[in-house]
């Protein structure tokens, strides 16, 4: 079983996505950075980021419809909590990854692990 080492915002790499007012509340946006697929959640005013991938079957996860915090894959119905990566409903029993976010000047930055 594979195992996603969480990433610690004190040492994030941390990339500008765009700016915040363009995700709003219940809203999600797709962004590609380093080659990963990043889905970046607004719940209630708060931004969260998992990586755009179900741990079921590999296939995208954020297009799946949103309820609160959980999102639930458009294949095959497992969910999982948008804050935290944690899969919470079968067939995946695998947590997703998830990345630290920050907002700074109106910027949304996603958080990941330093190179190297």
């Amino acid at each position: 079983m594979i195992t996603y080492k969480p990433i610690d915002s004190n040492t994030a790499e941390f990339i500008a996505i765009g700016p915040a007012a363009e995700v709003g509340s219940g809203r999600r946006k797709l962004v590609e950075i380093d080659g990963l697929s990043i889905a970046v959640f607004n719940i209630a005013g708060s931004y969260y980021a998992i990586a755009d991938v179900c741990s079921h079957d590999d296939g995208p996860v954020a297009e799946g419809d949103l309820y609160d915090a959980e999102i639930e894959c458009p294949r095959h119905g497992a969910r999982f909590d948008v804050r935290t990566g944690k899969v919470l409903s079968f067939p995946a029993i695998v947590d997703i990854p998830s990345y630290p976010v920050k907002v700074e000047n109106g910027e949304i930055l996603v958080g990941l692990p330093p190179e190297g």
